[in-house]
């Protein structure tokens, strides 16, 4: 789909410091056959449109505050159970991870080894997510702690998810916030 297309709706986003699992995430961790028919229908709206933008902002909200209390069955509720996770290249690239994690228990892979990266817990604080109809972006801090020489750190963060049917089918992680808007072709 070509860029000139596509309709794009950015949104500040924040999350709340202390959070617990919302009614609607229990219920789709107890029902989850449930959620994929009312996200299919949701992402099949309009960018522009209120409800589709009222529900992602929620769904990346609530996700991102899952992340930061390690609810990661949470995190991934609005994931095809097949989603793949691609790390940073340069973390590749150094050897720190696997080129793609798939699903929740590769995901919990992928988390234990940046726990082995970093002292202590990474929190994500988002700035910015941008709707793209077919793929999103989250733009952040993670403020974090060196884990070989404890020196605190704050790490540009970006993710860009790519959804089919209502589903994250995968999610590409950057350090580059300029980078991950070139790699869905825009620019800061």
């Amino acid at each position: 789909m070509s860029q000139e297309n596509v309709e794009i709706v950015r949104k500040p986003l924040q999350v709340r410091e202390q959070s617990g699992r919302t009614l609607d995430q229990r219920l789709a961790l107890r029902f989850p056959s449930l959620f994929p028919g009312f996200a299919r229908r949701i992402s099949s709206l309009p960018p522009g449109s209120r409800l589709r933008q009222a529900s992602l902002w929620r769904a990346a909200r609530l996700a991102l505050e899952a992340y930061n209390r390690r609810d990661l069955e949470a995190v991934v509720i609005g994931c095809h159970p097949e989603f793949e996770w691609h790390p940073d290249r340069k973390w590749v690239e150094a050897g720190l991870m696997e080129p793609s994690y798939r699903g929740l228990e590769g995901y919990r892979r992928y988390v234990a080894a940046t726990a082995e990266v970093y002292a202590g817990e990474v929190h994500v604080k988002p700035t910015e997510l941008i709707d793209l109809g077919d793929r999103f972006v989250i733009l952040a801090e993670a403020p974090m702690r060196a884990q070989a020489s404890g020196v605190p750190l704050t790490e540009a963060w970006a993710l860009v998810g790519t959804v089919r049917d209502g589903r994250v089918m995968s999610y590409q992680e950057y350090f580059d916030h300029a980078e991950a808007l070139e790699a869905v072709g825009l620019s800061e």
